[in-house]
């Protein structure tokens, strides 16, 4: 086994994957696929969207190399004591042999010294309960799923979007011990696990935008086989449009190359920025604004938080009720947001914590919190009510919206429901110049993408039952709710508002 000087380098290895990326399989990785070692080096389930030639295959099989060999364990005989498996799959056999398994083979040979040998798609060791192994992914197949156990185990997913949900559920079945899920994929479907995966809190999530690759920023190849500089100039002419600046917009995935400004079709948006196509016309929050809002979030010192908003805060609230475990709370001042304040319930109603809660905030008088009282909300209100409160508002969804319209003064709505939710999309819409900043919530990204609109014959808009929107997200869109309370126009502020009065109405 190992003298001192050897073990401690090891060590070193199993402690930072990148350094036995570097060291052991003298791979060069730019710095976000360096990150994507460090997230399946510690986090369960990774996921990685990504454009054309941008070294998603490459990073996959550095980090299952890294699994295969940094995760077994051994006695002071050399005995194994937790073995390691790394399964490796794509939807056909020609993205395995050509395109997954070649990469392992490269990284594997420029090793030199690493234990096993190549057989086929597969690394095998003299220890039967210690490989790595490449095969098609398919429904019919779903058996070579179920005896994958090991102490540590590791999947890998190529081109995830062509794989079904029996297979994804299969491999989840084994998702047991020390294990890891990695999925790599073009974003060029909106449905699916894949896509899901990109919007649930269960995964680390990164996107791989060919713009961003060091060969097109340096104009020149520093990384051999990523896109280069040529490629992504000429997709530029031919798939996206020159726009001026009036008409940029973050949320149309618009960009800025070299000195022009440029607006992406879909190809673009798929193959070069790593983006999902343009949603469907019905969805209402696209996932992209919601990503910008994120990003200004992180991006403002939040040391400067309480300097700057410090002004009257709208507070929505939306209570858990029996058979929901989750009660949420929303601050937002201006176009800032604050990270969601929740309460588990359990699943019981729990009235009085929740309104225990608020009370901080509805002390300072120029505060006001918006409470959905049709359901468990009614209790929350008529106690603070009861105390006093009388920043304490009642918002019902089932209101009428009457002489309310959006931003332009076009749009009617059948309800207050609707009005509100489309208050939220006129905020985080780019184009609008709100400013949003919004604080990462899997959760959150996961219901605002979720929910679908639609025009009644008269020309309103109405939002579709929550009750279709639970059917496929599997809970109800709490944080969303909350969110949308802030914006509930008061009494005596029923009229329209524009782009100049919805921060000082709303807030």
């Amino acid at each position: 086994m190992f003298n001192a000087k050897e073990k401690n380098v090891f060590l070193s290895w199993q402690g930072d994957w990148n350094r036995f990326v570097r060291d052991v399989l003298k791979a060069r990785l730019d710095n976000e696929q360096q990150d994507i070692i460090t997230s399946v080096q510690h986090n369960l389930m990774t996921a990685v969207a990504s454009g054309t030639a941008r070294g998603k295959d490459f990073v996959a099989a550095c980090a299952s190399l890294c699994f295969m060999y940094l995760t077994p364990r051994f006695d002071s005989r050399g005995n194994m004591i937790e073995n390691t498996k790394v399964a490796m799959t794509a939807p056909t056999g020609r993205q395995v042999g050509n395109i997954m398994t070649p990469e392992v083979r490269r990284l594997f040979r420029q090793a030199r010294f690493l234990p096993g040998r190549t057989v086929s798609n597969d690394i095998r060791t003299d220890n039967e309960e210690w490989f790595l192994t490449g095969f098609k992914a398919g429904d019919d197949a779903t058996e070579a799923w179920s005896g994958f156990h090991a102490a540590n185990t590791m999947f890998v997913v190529t081109e995830a979007t062509g794989i079904s949900e029996v297979t994804f559920n299969a491999i989840e079945g084994n998702l047991q011990g020390n294990s890891r899920l990695l999925i790599v994929f073009n974003p060029n479907i909106t449905s699916g696990y894949a896509a899901r995966a990109m919007k649930s809190d269960r995964f680390n999530k990164f996107r791989l935008n060919s713009l961003n690759a060091e060969n097109v920023v340096k104009k020149q190849i520093i990384i051999p086989g990523q896109v280069d500089y040529a490629w992504v100039k000429d997709k530029v002419s031919n798939w996206a449009s020159p726009i001026i600046e009036d008409e940029f917009n973050d949320g149309e995935g618009d960009f800025k190359f070299e000195d022009g400004l440029y607006r992406p079709n879909d190809l673009f948006r798929v193959k070069v920025l790593g983006m999902f196509p343009k949603v469907a016309e019905d969805v209402l929050i696209p996932y992209e604004w919601i990503e910008i809002a994120n990003a200004k979030w992180l991006a403002y010192d939040q040391q400067d938080v309480q300097k700057v908003y410090n002004g009257a805060k709208t507070i929505g609230a939306d209570a858990a009720g029996m058979g929901r475990d989750e009660s949420v709370i929303c601050h937002r001042c201006d176009s800032y947001v604050w990270p969601f304040k929740t309460h588990q319930s359990a699943g019981k109603a729990d009235h009085m914590h929740v309104a225990g809660m608020l009370v901080p905030d509805l002390k300072k008088g120029k505060n006001k919190v918006f409470i959905d009282t049709i359901g468990e909300g009614a209790g929350i209100y008529s106690r603070l009510r009861e105390l006093g409160y009388f920043n304490a508002i009642s918002c019902k969804f089932s209101e009428g919206a009457k002489d309310l319209s959006d931003i332009t003064g076009v749009y009617t709505f059948a309800n207050m429901r609707a009005y509100l939710f489309w208050c939220v999309r006129d905020w985080l819409n780019p184009k609008n110049g709100f400013n949003a900043k919004l604080p990462p919530d899997d959760k959150f990204m996961e219901e605002a993408t979720d929910i679908h609109y639609k025009f009644m014959s008269n020309g309103s808009i109405i939002i579709e039952p929550k009750e279709d929107i639970k059917k496929r997200i599997h809970r109800s869109t709490d944080r969303f709710d909350s969110l949308a309370n802030t914006f509930y126009p008061h009494v005596e502020e029923t009229q329209s508002y524009s782009e100049d009065s919805v921060l000082k109405d709303f807030s």
